[in-house]
């Protein structure tokens, strides 16, 4: 058989599943999980095991292990009053330096490390104590550089491809990772372990959900939409789902087990496996270039660093900005005059939550998620999808579609901004093969000679019985 890189896997990198599973549920839950996922990945009967960690933190270009046999005793630094980790571990040197020529070859620095005492992360060495206890497997480990940026990462996610196909092998890719990666930074009672906060819970079910379903290029792309609800200023946790869709394939047809998901230090800890499929949900809109060879920073993810500055789970300080309400806005240079940080505005159908129609960061106008409802009455042209009762009802998707149009343009309006300034849409579809075309047809009348990138991503429900929804990115 032709070498390829065969299955993926996502795994938690923290050392409690391994070290000390018994003192919590959880735990010991992740500990079982990486059991199971050990026998998937056995059965696969593959040659290498690549890891791509992002708990081993690079600052030029990528490092690559090429050892052919690292031993050490491993202390973790955050954890090492839980003892300490021996390892003496098989590194496939072959695979190393095809994996580095790759690289180069698709213009990234990158280069191989081989010299005795080189530490190995906590997170590579907790996935190889799990996964292979015995060395069954040779592995390869890359480090996560910790300024790049999406289009660095999926290049560097091509040329792992690119290894597996030159040396024939059939390849695991293991992403050593957390889903939400905030850890809790004074120490705890085991038993009292929890996801940080309900807004990271929440983002993690999504995660696993298009996981389970074997969407994992959807989940790469809804990155930035995630990466703006939970308001944290880096990309880590992103990071390897890009490389692990670009090393396996950047579609959405897989098979997905999630094997289990639980707290790790506050973080959201899963064991995730996702198999190639000749069936699966196909794939859908993506507003990202399919990056060949890296070119110099992007900056997708927009701010003025481009992106993360850590290496790992850490902790992350929250900044609220003061709210200032506006009502109905007549002159514009009083809507902008207002808009130092977040708005609302009675014109536009009222939030069902906690938060602002907008908020302006910088040079960049932020809306909140936006339906057909209607100001004042919560009326949903073309009617709702499903009554009071929880029936479904026929509905029109291009009177929907109008009416969040004509509810974005409101709340730029009211900001001082026009439809003519979006520059990006992230539209959420509740039935995706009934509503696309009718969606897209009405959604080209206005956007069309806007060229604004846009991602249509399909959902299981909305807050409210509706269709569609815009969440959309403007010029101020």
């Amino acid at each position: 058989m032709s070498g390829g890189v065969i299955k993926g896997l996502i795994v938690p990198g923290l050392p409690q599943p391994l070290l000390v599973p018994e003192q919590n549920e959880g735990w010991g839950r992740i500990r079982a999980a990486f059991e199971a996922a050990r026998e998937e990945l056995l059965a696969a009967k593959p040659d290498v095991l690549l890891i791509y960690s992002v708990m081993w933190p690079s600052v030029i270009g990528h490092q690559i292990q090429a050892d052919p046999n690292p031993k050490w005793v491993h202390v973790d630094e955050l954890f090492h009053d839980l003892g300490s980790i021996p390892y003496d571990f098989k590194m496939d040197a072959e695979f190393a330096h095809a994996f580095k020529d790759a690289a180069t070859a698709r213009s990234l620095h990158a280069r191989t490390v081989s010299y005795y005492g080189f530490p190995i992360d906590t997170g590579s060495v907790v996935a190889l104590k799990l996964l292979t206890p015995n060395n069954e497997v040779p592995a390869c480990i890359v480090s996560s550089n910790v300024y790049s940026d999406r289009a660095e990462t999926v290049v560097l996610g091509k040329a792992a491809a690119d290894a597996a196909k030159a040396t024939g092998k059939r390849v695991v890719a293991v992403v050593v990772t957390t889903l939400s990666n905030r850890l809790f930074t004074d120490f705890i009672d085991p038993k009292d372990d929890r996801i940080h906060s309900p807004k990271d819970d929440e983002w993690n079910q999504k995660m696993l959900e298009f996981l389970e379903a074997g969407r994992l290029e959807d989940v790469a792309q809804l990155s930035r939409e995630i990466h703006r609800q939970i308001r944290v200023s880096k990309v880590v946790n992103f990071k390897p789902m890009w490389w692990l869709s670009a090393a396996l394939g950047q579609h959405n047809n897989y098979t997905g087990k999630v094997y289990d998901y639980a707290a790790l230090y506050g973080t959201g800890a899963a064991v995730v496996s996702l198999t190639p499929s000749t069936s699966g949900v196909g794939d859908k809109e993506y507003d990202e270039e399919d990056v060949e060879v890296y070119a110099g920073n992007r900056n997708v993810l927009g701010g003025p660093e481009g992106g993360e500055v850590h290496a790992g789970p850490a902790p992350v300080k929250r900044v609220q900005a003061e709210a200032v309400e506006v009502g109905p806005i007549a002159p514009a240079a009083a809507a902008s005059a207002a808009w130092s940080a977040v708005m609302s505005t009675d014109a536009a159908p009222k939030p069902v939550g906690a938060y602002p129609h907008a908020r302006r960061v910088g040079d960049l106008l932020y809306l909140s998620g936006i339906g057909p409802r209607q100001p004042g009455t919560d009326a949903i042209p073309g009617g709702p999808i499903r009554g009071a009762d929880g029936s479904p009802l026929d509905y029109d998707i291009r009177a929907q579609t109008r009416a969040v149009i004509e509810n974005i343009r409101i709340i730029l309006e009211a900001a001082g901004s026009s439809l003519e300034k979006v520059v990006d849409i992230t539209v959420f579809l509740v039935d995706m093969d009934r509503d696309f075309k009718g969606y897209n047809e009405v959604y080209a009348e206005t956007f069309e000679p806007i060229q604004a990138t846009r991602t249509t991503v399909a959902v299981r429900a909305l807050p409210t019985p509706i269709a569609v929804e815009f969440k959309v990115v403007a010029l101020p």
